[in-house]
């Protein structure tokens, strides 16, 4: 069929179905599907209210991010010696006078900031923090914590904790007070990557280990991670690592992963994150800041889910460089999972172009993002940004599609969004967010009419459109300010 025909078929397939968008309706339509499904945030560095201290919240804990921290360093006279030791209020105010009155805030980081307190209708171009703090000193963190989150349209946030963390393993051990939006995910780099520095605190609990990882010490990590897992209830284990990451190799960290960790995840069902990349302390005068990138050997991945099919691997690899590899492999191997552009690579044009490359790859079988939020009110613009980005790769890819002569319609939108914010997540971890996070109903799956579908999925575990309509509600006021460009 020649183009013309095609187009005039199409022509007339849209004009007799009022379901069937154009071309020009698409973009208004993902971009209204987008802010109005709540995501499902699978990595973060967010804590509930009955963590205490632990989590950071406010502007002064906004601008004194280690993404700024690295660019006042590079925007002003202060050295790293004569920043650490001024108080949290100072290393603020310096960072401001720095990065805001005396320069633009045009880099990511910068303008994050600016979108923060464009949200709650603070001025982004004063001299001072006067008023942005005396706003955020009237909040109490329970409502804030909501009205932050329902601002992202985040409904669900996905931790990451540390039983080996000696600020925060005594709230695990004090029996916190759960909180339904925030899931636990248990960390490991103590464990896998410094097992020489940290093997005594296992030791100091009554777990039987060494130094070398020898003897019952993967059995006995195998029952710490039993223990934990009681305590945490993760919806997956997590570990960051280098560059230089090779596997198989003979170490104390490879034989527990081999060992202890893979061994429990399969047994508990759960997936393994494996981040890599970082390069860590490149630069140890500027602490947190001082970490930087490095391109991965990917082989390494290619033997795990290999040589362990019944596993599932959770990937985010730090590298631009190392990305198309990445989606080769979620090629090869059903039990790889890429998720999210993590760290130095979540600025818009990076992630636009990886997102492009996984969706011409792997269609929606990916996470696309995660916000690696360290300070509560980051979430609000950086899934901002991850929808207006989404916006225009997604209208694109539909576009595409329609050219070439399928009709495109807004449960097609609706259910692949859902698969990308939502239901990959759910169903890699084995966990429905929908069933404590979600209203009910009692609409029967189109995908098997004699069933009941109650979560969002079907027995196909797939999203079940008529959930999606039964279940819709009016877009929030969030919601539309989402829509109309408001937040950011």
């Amino acid at each position: 069929m020649s183009p013309a025909s095609l187009n005039s078929a199409k022509q007339s397939s849209v004009s007799g179905n009022p379901d069937i968008l154009t071309e020009a309706q698409i973009p208004s339509v993902v971009g209204e599907v987008l802010a109005t499904t709540p995501v499902i945030d699978i990595h973060t560095h967010l804590y509930p209210p009955s963590f205490g201290e632990l989590g950071l919240w406010g502007i002064d804990e906004l601008l004194t991010y280690h993404y700024l921290e690295a660019e006042l360093f590079r925007s002003s006279n202060i050295k790293p010696h004569e920043y650490w030791p001024l108080s949290k209020r100072e290393q603020a105010d310096a960072i401001w006078q720095a990065l805001f009155v005396e320069n633009t805030p045009v880099s990511e980081a910068t303008r994050g900031v600016v979108a923060v307190l464009h949200a709650f209708h603070l001025p982004t171009d004063r001299l001072d923090l006067a008023e942005a703090r005396s706003f955020f000193e009237d909040q109490t963190i329970e409502s804030h914590i909501q009205r932050v989150l329902e601002m992202a349209g985040v409904n669900v946030v996905v931790m990451t904790n540390d039983p080996l963390d000696p600020l925060e393993a005594p709230f695990w051990l004090n029996g916190v007070a759960r909180n339904g939006q925030f899931r636990a995910v248990l960390r490991l780099d103590r464990i896998l990557c410094t097992w020489s520095a940290h093997w005594q605190m296992l030791a100091s609990q009554g777990y039987k280990v060494d130094e070398h990882a020898a003897g019952k010490s993967p059995s006995e990590v195998r029952r710490f991670l039993m223990d934990w897992q009681s305590r945490m209830q993760p919806i997956y284990m997590a570990v960051s690592l280098p560059d230089t990451f090779a596997y198989p190799q003979e170490t104390a960290g490879k034989r527990l992963l081999k060992e202890a960790v893979l061994p429990v995840c399969r047994e508990l069902d759960i997936p393994l994150s494996l981040m890599i990349g970082v390069r860590r302390q490149a630069n140890p005068a500027l602490r947190l800041a001082g970490d930087a990138v490095g391109r991965a050997d990917l082989r390494a991945l290619e033997h795990l889910c290999r040589e362990f099919p019944d596993n599932r691997f959770l990937v985010s690899v730090l590298s631009r460089e190392n990305q198309h590899e990445l989606c080769v492999y979620a090629r090869k191997f059903s039990n790889l999972m890429p998720f999210g552009c993590w760290w130095f690579l979540n600025n818009p044009s990076i992630v636009e172009e990886i997102t492009r490359e996984r969706i011409e790859m792997l269609g929606t079988s990916f996470i696309p993002q995660h916000s690696d939020a360290r300070v509560l009110e980051q979430v609000i613009y950086k899934w901002n940004n991850t929808r207006r980005t989404m916006t225009h790769i997604l209208s694109d890819t539909y576009r595409l599609l329609s050219k070439d002569g399928r009709n495109i319609t807004r449960a097609d939108i609706q259910r692949d969004v859902t698969r990308l914010f939502r239901s990959n997540a759910e169903n890699w971890t084995g966990w429905r967010a929908a069933s404590d996070q979600q209203p009910q109903t009692q609409t029967l799956c189109n995908h098997n009419p004699s069933a009941v579908a109650c979560e969002r999925t079907c027995a196909r575990r797939q999203p079940c459109l008529d959930w999606m309509s039964a279940s819709r509600q009016p877009a929030s006021e969030s919601s539309q300010l989402i829509l109309q460009g408001k937040y950011g």
